[in-house]
């Protein structure tokens, strides 16, 4: 069935070329660059361990710089490996290779431990003197932030020991899941989970309930593992938590995010307190749906009037750049070059990873885009997503490897942006009312699945982590029941949870690899209905800004790269404002 639907689709030759990283797990550079990273990493902990106090500004900023090559190149190799392996999750030479750079880099990271405890660890004096020099200037907001670390660290041979056994522990881990998987076979026909996935949005209901089923039974043969990992997973955080005296289990990503737990707590709070537009709108599509009851996998069905067709790669391709070209010539042109030099892995293959990613890979090689492209509008928003993603990553990668990692928060701007200009371009070619209301009532779920799901996640996130630190392993019912719980608050009445539902938790990665990771999408959404607005207001002048706010990466903090906006992410109003363009968008389809 897929091999049948590539071929119509246009996607069976979309594959990513991946020489700008290896040509091949043969690559003889591939053991050149674990021997020099091995190399410098030795000769660079000779140098300067126990010394980085001492050093003149100019030799620290020389040792930064050659810090930052050997991630460089272990990043590389990284990249390589995990690109290589989520295209073929079943074969086992991807997954020895993916564990072996895992433990390489381990070893040669243990080199590196002592620089960011001496550095977060360095009186106030001394650090000042070196981050007020000019050749340290590139990387003052990186050093800074390291610094902020200090109280979170451990002692050196215990750093040590932890970065030697993460191959073994966490990423281990993580790696079952994916492997698991990616073997997983659903139902009669033995589908991928994508595949299944993408039929809860068909028009039939009975092709809907059975991809439910088919979905809950397969995840169910296998929940024994995956309640497992879960817990595993869970805690090892706990541990981690705990030996670095982080207060709660979102501590740890709030710092990363540069975020103040006030901001995260607005967030949130905001989200919540507005899940009456999820139940406003539920009932509402029962109702244009004829149906008496709305069912968990009545969600997503397409409403009647829903243009409903097969868009090919090359159609969806000219739709993104076109939409994309009409806010920005730039964007389109590097958009351009993920489809002319093969940066994207779009079609349905066998052993393939499920949902669509954007990976930054380093900055002297290219991002690259993985989608499973089923040829539905929805898919198409998915590729203007993830190209906005790549788009970001391209332009931060100038500011090199340290600055160019975006804050999550501000990782998902471009993309949500992305999405929300293809929108309105698809919106301008409907003419038909009833047409644009389905349209509009499409956006709205996603934009749902964005902000209220993300948050509803987080709530189940926020139980589960804390019933594992307060009583202990958590069974699978127990799961089952606090998932139940966070998904009931957001649904209210306006939608039937199945007993099938129950276990869905357990096949969404982002709760394992990234913890704490999902409130990021409703800050994402948010902020871009908010610069959305400006942009309306402001019109051509928006768009320099907006360029710059993707070039600066990680080089600033959310705060600052913001400011020219004018946004306070503190303000629980500045929430409230995108929230009410949600309600704004559901009042027009409930007054349709």
């Amino acid at each position: 069935m897929a091999t049948s639907l590539n071929k119509d689709l246009g996607t069976t030759d979309v594959l990513w070329n991946l020489d700008t990283l290896y040509d091949s797990l043969q690559d003889e550079l591939l053991v050149d660059d674990f021997d020099l990273c091995s190399q410098e990493a030795e000769m660079l902990r000779e140098n300067c361990e126990g010394k980085l106090a001492e050093l003149e500004p100019a030799f620290f900023a020389r040792s930064v710089r050659r810090l930052e090559r050997i991630h460089v190149n272990l990043g590389r190799i990284d990249t390589y490996a995990f690109l290589y392996f989520v295209t073929r999750v079943k074969d086992d030479e991807a997954g020895a290779f993916l564990q072996k750079s895992k433990e390489d880099a381990s070893r040669i990271n243990s080199e590196l431990v002592f620089f960011d405890l001496e550095w977060a660890k360095m009186d106030q004096e001394s650090a000042e003197k070196l981050l007020e020099s000019e050749d340290v200037a590139p990387y003052r907001h990186y050093l800074i932030n390291l610094r902020k670390y200090a109280k979170h660290l451990l002692s050196h041979s215990e750093e040590s020991l932890l970065v030697e056994l993460s191959p073994v522990g966490r990423d281990s881990w993580l790696t079952l899941f994916e492997k698991l998987l990616g073997h997983l076979e659903f139902g009669e026909k033995k589908r991928s989970e994508e595949e299944v996935l993408s039929d809860l949005y068909d028009s039939s209901r009975e092709v809907r309930q059975t991809a439910a089923l088919d979905l809950t039974a397969g995840l169910k043969s296998q929940m024994h593992i995956l309640s497992h990992i879960f817990n595993t997973i869970l805690a090892e955080k706990m541990i981690d938590d705990r030996l670095r005296s982080y207060p709660s289990w979102i501590s740890a990503r709030n710092l990363s995010n540069e975020l103040d737990d006030q901001t995260v707590n607005a967030l949130v709070s905001s989200c919540t307190d507005r899940y009456d537009i999820v139940q406003r709108y539920y009932t509402l599509k029962k109702d244009l749906l004829g149906l008496t009851e709305l069912h968990d996998y009545d969600r997503y069905a397409p409403l009647p009037s829903l243009p409903d067709r097969l868009v090919s790669w090359q159609e969806c391709r000219e739709m993104v750049l076109e939409g994309f070209r009409a806010f920005s010539p730039e964007m389109a042109d590097i958009a351009t070059l993920f489809f002319e030099e093969n940066w994207i892995h779009a079609p349905l293959l066998e052993g393939k990873r499920g949902g669509a990613f954007a990976h930054p890979a380093v900055p002297d090689a290219n991002p690259f885009v993985l989608v499973n492209y089923t040829g539905n509008l929805r898919d198409v928003s998915t590729v203007a997503h993830e190209l906005g993603h790549g788009i970001h990553q391209y332009l931060a990668r100038e500011k090199g490897y340290f600055n160019s990692d975006t804050p999550l928060v501000l990782a998902e701007t471009a993309s949500v942006f992305a999405e929300l200009l293809i929108f309105h371009k698809q919106l301008e070619t409907l003419k038909d009312t009833s047409e644009r209301r389905a349209f509009t009532c499409q956006k709205l779920e996603s934009i749902f699945a964005t902000v209220f799901r993300q948050i509803s996640m987080n709530r189940f996130e926020n139980m589960v982590h804390t019933n594992r630190r307060e009583k202990g392993e958590i069974s699978t019912d127990e799961l089952s029941t606090l998932w139940m719980q966070s998904q009931e608050e957001m649904f209210g009445d306006s939608v039937t949870l199945g007993e099938h539902y129950k276990i869905w938790w357990s096949y969404i990665p982002h709760f394992l690899h990234t913890p704490g990771y999902v409130y990021s999408y409703a800050f994402g959404e948010l902020l871009v209905l908010s610069l959305y607005q400006i942009y309306l207001d402001e019109g051509d002048g928006f768009i320099s800004k907006y360029i710059k706010l993707l070039s600066e990466g990680g080089s600033q903090s959310p705060a600052e790269l913001l400011a020219p906006f004018k946004i306070d992410l503190n303000d629980p109003s500045f929430w409230n404002g995108g929230l009410s363009v949600i309600e704004n968008m559901l009042k027009d389809v409930e007054n349709v």
